[in-house]
């Protein structure tokens, strides 16, 4: 048997379905996922050997690729010194300095062990703050598996959240408004009949768990304007863009400042890690200092705090988004010239190094629309991309990234790879 086979059959013994995250478990394509062996620069190598292109990216931190010089090497420096302490270190003071600098919205910021965690205690931190319960969320935008989060929404714009996974009390999903994004009405009725109760707003500025859309012209701008009016906080969820759209994030490609940020990934360099910050005053609620209470034993881990430096400063040093635009546009291109002489009405969407490609003739701009893919369609573009060596997320609901270790040849290659995945359904 083959050497990836057979490892999933083992992990099936002893993990739940196999798997440490349930995407990885590739259920709905009907097939087993291989197990990786090793990665370097823009390739995974599989457990049999096989090579292929990765644009999943350890989903998002690898914007430099897998295992970059400059990263590894701050790692088995850092790791020479000690791998957990227990007390601060000089590396979560340049850290948190960095992250000031880079985000001009962030003045203090707090590390822990995973974007969950960070989201999770933004949310508590503006409940602490504001003095109220509820919370804003948009269907579509994924915030970590904490209980307050994972809420869907109801059977109406503007009904309590129902609970999205079992084990979350519905008491709790209470207090979650979920509202359609995109829908500026829908926020400004949300904030008439509730804004004295509205605690905070989370958003993904540009949403990336449901495929990857942007949000209409104005539409943040607004959400800003009416957190701001009625005393509520705007936490933007810049986990997954944060440092990757540009080196603010998407606040600083669109110059909204909000109250709150959650990141991660990016500045962990491929190891836990996870932090949010926002403005001196609120951040300061936070125990020691205020009464909402937060801790983490392994938060500013000096491995991770090593390896999200390294690869900051190389970004910066290295004008990196300005690559990662070329190379994004340059999939673009070759995808919307494939859509376009098959005659396909497929919708693409891209900023910077992420996209999607959805499988619907509508545009995308929400959870709704995006639903409207063409799972048939997706299952067997997916395996025909696999089985020529292009790695893309193995769910139409996810998105793809680029990092700066893909070269042109990677692109060309990827596109035509593409386009006799997309012949096959026509």
């Amino acid at each position: 048997m083959p050497i990836s086979e057979g490892l999933y059959e083992r992990a099936c013994r002893v993990i739940p379905g196999g798997v440490n995250s349930p995407v990885r478990a590739f259920r709905r394509l009907e097939r087993a996922p291989f197990f990786v062996e090793k990665a370097q620069g823009a390739h995974l190598t599989d457990t049999n050997g096989r090579e292929y292109v990765d644009y999943v990216g350890t989903w998002g931190p690898a914007i430099l690729g897998h295992a970059p010089h400059v990263v590894v090497q701050a790692v088995q420096t850092a790791a020479q010194r000690g791998l957990s302490f227990g007390a601060p270190t000089l590396q979560e003071v340049e850290m948190a300095e960095t992250v000031c600098r880079m985000v001009p919205s962030i003045q203090k910021v707090r590390m822990t062990n995973s974007g969950t965690e960070a989201t999770m205690s933004a949310v508590r931190l503006a409940r602490g703050y504001t003095g109220r319960s509820l919370i804003v969320k948009f269907a579509g935008c994924y915030h970590g598996h904490s209980d307050s989060l994972l809420v869907a929404a109801g059977s109406g714009a503007l009904t309590h959240g129902e609970p999205d996974s079992a084990g979350v009390p519905r008491e709790l999903a209470v207090l979650t408004l979920v509202l359609p994004f995109n829908d500026t009405p829908a926020l400004e009725r949300a904030f008439a009949q509730r804004g004295s109760e509205i605690a905070g707003v989370i958003v993904e500025p540009y949403p990336g768990n449901a495929g990857f859309y942007l949000p209409r012209p104005g539409y943040l701008e607004r959400m800003r304007e009416l957190t701001a009016t009625y005393g509520a906080l705007l936490i933007f969820d810049e986990v997954m863009t944060g440092f990757r759209i540009s080196s603010s994030g998407v606040q600083g490609k669109l110059d909204i400042t909000p109250d709150l940020t959650t990141l991660g990934k990016i500045i962990g360099g491929g190891l836990p890690v996870g932090a949010f910050g926002g403005r001196r005053e609120i951040m300061d609620c936070i125990s020691p200092l205020g009464p909402v209470y937060q801790a983490g034993t392994l938060s500013g881990n000096p491995l991770a705090m090593a390896a999200g430096l390294a690869q900051l400063r190389e970004l910066e040093s290295t004008c990196a988004w300005d690559r990662l635009e070329v190379l994004g546009a340059r999939l673009e291109e070759g995808v919307r010239a494939a859509l376009h002489d098959l005659n396909l009405p497929f919708v693409f969407k891209r900023s910077g190094s992420m996209f999607c490609l959805h499988f619907t003739s509508c545009d995308v701009v929400d959870l709704r629309s995006a639903q409207s893919a063409d799972f048939a369609k997706f299952k067997p573009y997916f395996l025909s991309l696999l089985e020529q060596g292009i790695f893309i997320a193995p769910s139409p609901y996810e998105t793809g990234f680029i990092s700066t270790a893909h070269t042109e040849e990677d692109i060309d290659a990827t596109v035509q790879a593409m386009r006799r995945a997309l012949k096959l359904l026509t």
